[in-house]
């Protein structure tokens, strides 16, 4: 219909009764959608806005070591693990020390009263001591890294439980795999039977290499030991004089 044309209701009426008696009686009809038919994207996106938004799954202690990638995220992750404490309250994490790319990698067995003040293994008169053993042997305290068993200190200094040790050895695994030592030291029964997983003596453990993951390990006294019992520091110097020459040849590709 062009602007100019006007049709009145008359008109209107008249046109729907000549169409009726053409096409017969019509009717006209307006349907309203209930909401039961909404469209399914309609109803997912307002499902969608009402849901609880899920909190990221927590990770296992076990995940959380498999992904961890340097020494600073496994710090942490000691540090947020109760499983790594010992049933002395108001403990301090003793973590480790030195060069995290050492080739040689010494391993006590847990922190004294003065490693729980300082957070650092090895810095009593045992530790005084240690600084010398390793000089003898041309190492600087940097040039190495010192770690223990337990990485909380026990109850009157005493020796690892099993089950200390065993709850603590994957967090130490994980430690040595990212520092990646050519030669592990231990230092005690503790920790070689910890490490060897085996219940020898001392005396059986020492005087050889041993194999750990593809690393050289070897046993010697502990050296608080020494401090008690004068003795034993003639062995312990041959056995320090073993490693280093062993650690000369992995060096120079042996």
């Amino acid at each position: 219909m062009s602007d100019s044309e006007q049709y009145s209701i008359d008109d209107i009426i008249e046109y729907l009764k000549q169409e009726k008696e053409v096409y017969g009686a019509f009717s006209v009809s307006v349907r309203i959608i209930p909401k039961t038919e909404i469209s399914d994207s309609q109803q997912t996106t307002e499902a969608e806005k009402s849901a609880p938004v899920e909190k990221p799954k927590e990770l296992t202690v076990e995940e959380k070591l498999e992904r961890c990638a340097d020494l600073d995220e496994l710090k942490k992750i000691c540090m947020d693990a109760d499983l790594l404490k010992t049933d002395l309250e108001g403990t301090n994490l003793v973590f480790g020390v030195g060069n995290p790319q050492a080739d040689l990698m010494l391993i006590g067995e847990a922190p004294g009263e003065q490693e729980d003040k300082q957070g650092e293994p090895f810095v009593g008169a045992a530790g005084q001591l240690l600084n010398k053993i390793l000089a003898a042997i041309n190492f600087e305290r940097d040039d190495v890294y010192i770690a223990n068993i337990l990485k909380h200190r026990p109850p009157g200094n005493r020796n690892p439980k099993p089950e200390e040790a065993a709850r603590s050895l994957p967090f130490l695994r994980k430690q040595i795999e990212l520092i990646d030592p050519k030669i592990i030291l231990c230092l005690g029964k503790i920790s070689g039977q910890t490490m060897l997983n085996r219940n020898d003596t001392l005396k059986s453990m020492r005087g050889q290499f041993h194999k750990l993951d593809g690393r050289d390990l070897y046993v010697t006294y502990h050296p608080a030991a020494l401090l008690r019992n004068q003795q034993w520091k003639r062995p312990t110097w041959e056995d320090v004089q073993k490693v280093r020459k062993r650690y000369d040849e992995l060096s120079n590709g042996a």
